[in-house]
């Protein structure tokens, strides 16, 4: 990764008294019958919109939260839950405006007092009447841009993409990136940059075609590559082994089998896995040579778990993006559980992609047990691999 994206204007760098400040957040949290379920996105950004309060800032606050693609999606994706909780949260009351734009947020927001804050409904909404939002389109983010001062990008999550709330009003405005940002930055340098070997990548999660870049990118990196998830079947297939029915990324097999050429001492694959015939069938630990061609594997096993473990008590830096397993179901998680607790027990870097990782991490009980955790999926991902991200690219440089 170049340095270009460590170069930019932070919330630090600018008089934000009496200014009205837009802080484009990630509150896309996830949302059941009402409730939500998990709130680390909205706690994450507690420190930058605090900090604009307290510098006396009129805080206007931009996110979005699911997909639209239908008006009936409106309902369960409003913001408005999050404005309870944000409030909850900072101990004062949040502003909420069930609009993305028009009279109602003009006047809610010239009628602001510095360190009030005021959240906006999900900007995704402009999504209906075509893409406006995730198309960036010039109208909407020039509007957008006019209802403030000065505009700080905080949600590292949608860096990836140029979406009107990010790039839009960051084209029409003076900006910056907020604490969030800068901490991914700069704990994502020690991944990208020079890592400290021995430096081993676990890489997860069920397809190769999704990884094939970050792959590509840090298998040259890294000492190690372990492989598990459900793409390391695509790997196994390319060696040969009989699978059985477990997940395949068939048109990735080529791709495996010219990496394991390359790289055969380096790339380690598991040897053991708690199979299934299906969901819900007894498990059953099975070596990797014994697959019926009705077996589908479900977790890493006890083996695997060891070889592991073993290459990284060596290891001074680790990455981890995906999980190992199906961990969702309880008697599928021990893979990606075991691994977790070795590495919160070792006193080495260990960095964690964000997404599924990031959640069962979490859920597990580590969050705070590693150097860090990403709050960015394709983010983190595209960052490692050495893209640039238009929503940190096209914040003003110091």
């Amino acid at each position: 990764m170049s340095t270009r994206h460590n170069m930019k204007k932070s919330i630090k760098d600018y008089d934000l008294n009496n200014k009205k400040v837009i802080i484009r957040v990630d509150f896309n949290v996830p949302i059941k019958n009402n409730e939500i379920q998990d709130d680390n996105r909205i706690i994450k950004s507690l420190k930058t919109i605090k900090y604009a309060a307290s510098h006396g800032a009129k805080v206007i606050l931009m996110s979005h939260l699911g997909r639209i693609k239908s008006i009936s999606d409106k309902e369960n994706n409003s913001l408005k839950i999050v404005s309870y909780r944000l409030s909850e949260l900072l101990n004062k009351e949040v502003i909420f405006i069930n609009n993305t734009r028009g009279k109602e947020l003009e006047s809610a927001i010239n009628n602001l007092k510095c360190g009030d804050i005021l959240l906006m409904e999900n900007t995704r909404f402009e999504d209906l009447n075509g893409k406006l939002e995730s198309s960036n389109d010039d109208t909407l983010g020039k509007y957008w841009a006019s209802l403030g001062d000065i505009f700080i990008n905080d949600a590292f999550a949608t860096s990836h993409r140029a979406h009107a709330s990010n790039v839009g009003i960051a084209s029409n405005l003076d900006s910056g990136i907020g604490f969030l940002i800068e901490e991914e930055l700069e704990k994502l340098m020690l991944v990208t940059n020079n890592p400290e070997k021995p430096f081993v990548v676990i890489l997860g999660g069920s397809k190769v075609s999704d990884k094939i870049g970050v792959i590509k990118s840090l298998v040259s990196k890294s000492d190690y590559l372990l492989i598990g998830g459900g793409m390391c079947f695509t790997f196994l297939k390319a060696l040969g082994y009989n699978v059985g029915s477990s997940i395949l990324d068939n048109e990735s097999i080529d791709f495996c089998k010219s990496l394991l050429l390359d790289y055969k001492d380096k790339i380690i694959l598991p040897t053991d896995f708690i199979t299934s015939k299906k969901l819900g069938v007894t498990p059953i630990l099975k070596n990797i040579n014994e697959f019926d061609s009705d077996d589908i594997g479900f977790d890493i096993g006890s083996e695997t778990i060891k070889n592991f473990e073993e290459i990284l008590s060596n290891a001074n830096t680790v990455l981890w993006n995906g999980p190992l397993g199906y961990f969702e179901l309880e008697v599928y998680s021990s893979g990606t559980r075991q691994i977790l607790n070795y590495l919160s027990n070792i006193d080495k870097k260990v960095i964690l992609g964000g997404g599924d990782t990031a959640s069962s991490a979490i859920n597990f009980g580590y969050k705070d047990s590693f150097t860090h955790i990403s709050t960015g999926g394709g983010a983190t991902l595209e960052l490692i691999e050495g893209k640039s991200l238009p929503g940190i690219e096209v914040i003003d440089d110091e």
